[in-house]
């Protein structure tokens, strides 16, 4: 399943969580995966609540303590009972950001306003209503950055918060009305979630969620909308990522697109180009699924040494195929049909030819004649 995430006013953990069951994930189910973590004192509901001209889901979560501090190890612990990973990832980056800012190890670091147990529950719980609706790409509109000054124990800091920013490091974002409107929960999920960014990918709607923050505001509703869909059959929402090259080797092209195949990219290639002052190039093009796309492209930079690549949103249309074995010559060789024909395994003819020594085309031929 796809979720598409319109920030309407903002986005927080629990506008998230709201947004999510609204759209049908289990309150139980959430639950359950946070008492999965070990926390104790802790009530966790959701109520339908008119926001604006809109009704929506806001969760109201009732602690035993206001303790606010922990150290974030111990909430990264927590978090890994549930064999949640969109939870953990989430909870590292907190600790990553914030430690970066602080200049303390992400080992170390003792979390102020996102100690607390409401940040553990908004966190675990979106985790979890994310697999209870079975969703595996999360996209999202655009988010309002807000502005003016936030009141933390740091002191008075200007919003977006510091660790909000740092946690948004790739998100596609715009202008806003003061107040916070992204926070630093609400941006660790986004990043924890490898959030696509732009319009809604095309998919077949299932629902649609509503989730209330815990501000009235005078001219419109306070809510996160979340539309979950089913992806187009045939279709996959995909990254290209590209960059130009002008230093790189022949070698070094081929070893990129051969680690990156085996990496997982769908596809990899190289055209030529001509870049400026005349300088002879090459593109390089990685085309990848959602989930890998940072992994990827870490390797794309890490081998060329290129300062900057781009990446782009596309729909891979994929016909259905079958694969048909015959023997040729004593050997299996796979033959790939589709609905408007038949080719031979290039791989798999290849080798027969290193094996017989026989012309690569004649053995092509003869296997159409084959079937």
């Amino acid at each position: 399943m796809i979720v598409y995430l319109n920030p309407f006013t903002g986005l927080a953990g629990d506008m998230l969580l709201g947004a999510l069951l609204d759209a049908g994930a289990s309150l139980d189910a959430v639950r359950q995966a946070v008492a999965e973590t070990g926390l104790t004192g802790w009530r966790l509901d959701a109520e339908r609540v008119r926001t604006g001209a809109l009704t929506a889901t806001r969760v109201r979560i009732e602690v035993a303590d206001d303790a606010t501090e922990r150290p974030a190890a111990r909430l990264i612990t927590m978090a890994a009972r549930t064999g949640l990973t969109v939870a953990e990832s989430a909870l590292t980056a907190i600790a990553e950001v914030e430690g970066a800012l602080h200049g303390v190890p992400p080992a170390e670091v003792h979390l102020h306003e996102l100690g607390g147990h409401d940040t553990l529950i908004d966190i675990v719980g979106c985790a979890a209503a994310l697999r209870d609706l079975r969703v595996t790409r999360v996209h999202s509109a655009p988010l309002p950055l807000g502005g003016g000054t936030v009141h933390t124990r740091h002191g008075v800091l200007p919003v977006p918060a510091p660790a909000t920013l740092a946690l948004l490091k790739g998100a596609r974002v715009r202008g806003g009305e003061a107040g916070e409107a992204v926070t630093p929960t609400g941006a660790a999920l986004l990043h924890a979630m490898r959030t696509v960014y732009g319009p809604a990918p095309e998919m077949t709607l299932r629902a649609t969620g509503y989730g209330a923050g815990g501000r009235e505001l005078p001219d419109r509703p306070n809510v996160t909308v979340a539309m979950l869909g089913e992806p187009v059959a045939g279709e996959s929402t995909q990254i290209v990522l590209s960059t130009n090259l002008d230093d790189v080797t022949g070698e070094v092209l081929g070893h990129v697109i051969e680690r990156a195949l085996a990496a997982g990219a769908a596809d990899a290639w190289v055209t030529p180009a001509v870049m400026k002052k005349g300088r002879p190039a090459h593109v390089l093009h990685v085309l990848t699924p959602l989930e890998l796309a940072d992994d990827l492209q870490t390797l794309v930079f890490a081998e060329t040494g290129s300062l900057g690549l781009r990446r782009g949103v596309v729909e891979k249309v994929a016909l259905p195929r079958h694969v048909e074995t015959i023997r040729l010559h004593g050997r299996d060789v796979r033959m790939k049909h589709g609905p408007w024909g038949v080719k031979p395994e290039y791989d798999d003819l290849a080798a027969l030819a290193r094996a017989t020594g026989r012309p690569l085309r004649e053995l092509t031929r003869e296997a159409f004649d084959a079937l």
